[in-house]
């Protein structure tokens, strides 16, 4: 009897010990999972053509810079270029206000040459209000966040996007720098 209480009160004192753990790291989980979801559904709204709602995702700075419409109309005017088709989401790194998530975006080129491509990309979130928003491709805002977060920024560099196309079965990479840019 005295061994069965002996063995309880261990296992009582044990869950004690490990709750706080055990809900970091179930916080951690979460905050993954936020950042993993709202990575997977603008790639859904892009993907869908909902640009305006896309623009409810942008960080505050950003939206300050550009109206919803010119936002909008500059998307849609892309929309013949391409066809996206998939998303692979990697690893997420979560620090405070600021995510960090690998991705790799596959889709069709369609112009001006119909081709199958990817491309690899980080994609930066910070946290505004509660919400996650998306800042991929607003160095601006994601450099002011790193600067905020200076071990954040030493672990996780900001990397260009590589894009690849695909040629007798294999991906090769597009130096993106060398294309022709289209006259304005």
């Amino acid at each position: 009897m005295k061994t069965r209480a002996s063995i309880t009160l261990i296992v009582v004192a044990a869950a004690l010990l490990l709750l706080p753990l055990s809900a970091t790291a179930a916080g951690a989980l979460t905050q993954e999972g936020e950042v993993r979801a709202v990575v997977q559904r603008v790639f859904d709204q892009l993907k869908a053509g909902q640009y305006s709602s896309l623009y409810e995702i942008l960080p505050s700075s950003s939206r300050a810079r550009i109206s919803r419409e010119r936002f909008t109309s500059t998307l849609q005017r892309t929309r013949d270029r391409y066809q996206l088709d998939r998303l692979d989401i990697g690893a997420v790194h979560v620090s405070n206000n600021l995510a960090v998530v690998d991705t790799v975006i596959y889709g069709s080129v369609l112009r001006p040459i119909p081709a199958e491509g990817k491309i690899v990309v980080q994609q930066y979130l910070v946290r505004e209000d509660s919400r996650w928003r998306v800042a991929t491709g607003d160095n601006q805002t994601v450099r002011r966040f790193l600067s905020m977060n200076p071990a954040f920024g030493r672990k996780f560099s900001i990397r260009p996007p590589r894009v690849y196309v695909k040629q007798n079965g294999r991906w090769i990479e597009v130096n993106v720098s060398r294309l022709p840019r289209p006259a304005k």
